[in-house]
């Protein structure tokens, strides 16, 4: 069932206010998640070998083998979910610089503060940033 014209702009008007408020969230949501063939191709590999590896390695009753075997394919699987850094992501990450309160606070005193406050410093951050 097609949406009507009042609930297109509705929605249009949230796209917007999206981008206008988080960018990067924005790009994040609006890019397909096409990953490359090889990728999976080599994970499948990968997950089929340790699988391979852990049966060998309860048949002949070596469990190190096993253990070889299932870090093998944890590590197969966890390269499948995992994001692929781009040049470009890389390169942002390093030119990222620190907000000027950050700056201030030492590093010791940067790990004892809790994961919510940072969270919350840079939702006021970029809520200031934005003028609203």
């Amino acid at each position: 069932m097609p949406l009507s014209e009042y609930e297109q702009r509705v929605l249009e008007q949230m796209e917007r206010q999206l981008a206008s408020d988080d960018p990067r969230l924005a790009n994040t949501l609006t890019q397909r998640g096409h990953r490359k063939v090889v990728r999976y191709a080599l994970s499948g590999v990968g997950a089929a070998a340790g699988l391979l590896l852990l049966v060998l390695g309860v048949a002949t009753d070596q469990p190190a083998l096993g253990v070889v075997g299932f870090v093998l394919m944890f590590a197969a699987v966890a390269y499948v979910f995992a994001a692929p850094r781009t040049r470009r992501a890389r390169a942002e990450a390093g030119a990222e610089q620190p907000a000027p309160a950050a700056k201030a606070a030492s590093p010791r005193a940067k790990g004892r503060r809790s994961f919510m406050t940072r969270l919350e410093e840079r939702w006021d951050r970029r809520r200031d940033e934005s003028g609203h």
